[in-house]
């Protein structure tokens, strides 16, 4: 014949077994050096932010799901993607992953650029002097100025006429 056990009693019967596990020691385990998957940064300009995630095992540029040429039509800002990893000429050695929100495009191509040369340093740190001299580290500060009240834009007033 079974015991019924009540249901507080059996919620005091689980704790008291949890905290029984708690109190022994848990045996670490020591495990090989832990490879990274991939070196992640953030780059921003302006509202736009980009999250940048390098792979060594990966090939291509992919933003938001879709081919960084299809994302970004114009030359100029592929151009603009791809600079810091062909400075450091290790274009067929990396691939990487973009998540890019906020701002307009142009912007986000910076911020793009930005977060690659950030996770590059992270992949390795002998390429910072080179990325900073070129100035793909800096973040570049400037945003638009907002609008104050009373005014037409931050600063450009009422044109007063005379009567």
């Amino acid at each position: 014949m079974e015991k019924t056990i009540k249901p507080k009693v059996k919620k005091v019967v689980e704790k008291a077994e949890k905290s029984e596990k708690a109190a022994k020691p848990a045996v670490k385990k020591i495990s090989p050096e832990k490879k990274e998957k991939y070196f992640e940064a953030v780059g921003r300009r302006k509202t736009a932010v980009a999250r940048v995630r390098l792979y060594t095992k990966k090939d291509g540029i992919i933003v938001n799901g879709k081919n960084y040429t299809d994302y970004f039509p114009l030359l100029r800002w592929q151009k603009e993607i791809v600079a810091p990893i062909e400075k450091m000429k290790i274009n067929d050695k990396l691939g990487a992953t973009i998540i890019v929100k906020g701002s307009g495009v142009s912007a986000q191509a910076i911020a793009v650029r930005h977060g690659i040369s950030r996770a590059l340093v992270k992949f390795n740190a002998e390429f910072k002097k080179r990325l900073r001299k070129a100035g793909y580290l800096l973040r570049d500060p400037r945003a638009v100025e907002r609008k104050k009240y009373g005014r037409h834009k931050a600063r450009r007033g009422h044109q007063w006429r005379k009567r």
